[in-house]
């Protein structure tokens, strides 16, 4: 099923052709989404060979001989130079890119410039570990994303960093580009993001050299995940937060 995201960029396309197609920031659900529009070539990058495994597997029977699966890393300014695209995707890429390029969102938006021709879209999330939360569901979602990347961060790895739709226009229009449209949509979360996130961070525990802080932590995430389930089922959904497009031009 197509997203409201999704379906949001082909309302704003109209009938444009989408031409050469850069997935910047490429995922199993972008991946699918992105293959299945009538473009000249299609390319796909991530940074990780295991994501890249997952994408492969998505999409193998829809690759062309014209198109490409790319494990690379945005700060490698190599990194298809040369090279020209109707229309770019980055998809959740400024909160990933801190993942495997940290503090590098800051020069994300000029590092792609040139490879756009015509269209950039920018799919992104507000911060959610930060600000107000008025309400239980707010809280709940709050701790959940705050518990996950502690885990991360006792497993020694990086998670990613979001920024705000006014932080990502602003950066946007300093690299050069002019923004068309900017547009929110409130977040609802199910179960299944609840069990993802959670179970994301207790597959780090095993890597912490203690143990015992370890059991701790198990302990909390699934009480956590009681909580918050209960809650999902209760109100239909965790009601917290807004994804965003933005749509520019060169």
């Amino acid at each position: 099923m197509t997203s409201a995201l999704f379906r949001h960029i082909e309302t704003l396309q109209k009938r444009e052709t989408w031409g050469a197609f850069l997935d910047a920031g490429t995922g199993v659900n972008s991946s699918l989404w992105s293959t299945g529009l009538s473009t000249s070539r299609w390319c796909g990058v991530t940074g990780s060979r295991a994501h890249a495994a997952e994408v492969e597997a998505a999409i193998s029977n829809r690759l062309r001989e014209q198109d490409r699966l790319i494990v690379g890393n945005w700060a490698d300014f190599y990194l298809l130079e040369g090279e020209r695209f109707d229309t770019v995707l980055a998809d959740y890429l400024l909160g990933a890119v801190e993942g495997f390029a940290p503090y590098f969102q800051a020069q994300l938006f000029a590092r792609l410039k040139p490879l756009v021709s015509r269209r950039l879209y920018v799919v992104g999330l507000d911060p959610y570990i930060v600000g107000d939360a008025p309400t239980v569901a707010s809280r709940i979602v709050r701790a959940i994303g705050r518990l996950r990347d502690s885990c991360l961060l006792l497993a020694d790895e990086t998670p990613y960093r979001e920024y705000p739709a006014e932080w990502a226009i602003n950066a946007l229009t300093a690299a050069g580009f002019r923004v068309t449209s900017a547009r929110r949509f409130a977040n609802r979360y199910r179960e299944r993001w609840v069990n993802g996130q959670l179970d994301m961070g207790l597959r780090r525990l095993a890597r912490l050299e203690d143990q015992g802080l370890a059991d701790a932590m198990r302990t909390h995430i699934e009480e956590l995940r009681a909580q918050a389930l209960e809650i999902c089922r209760r109100e239909d959904g965790l009601r917290h937060g807004h994804d965003y497009v933005v749509a520019c031009e060169v």
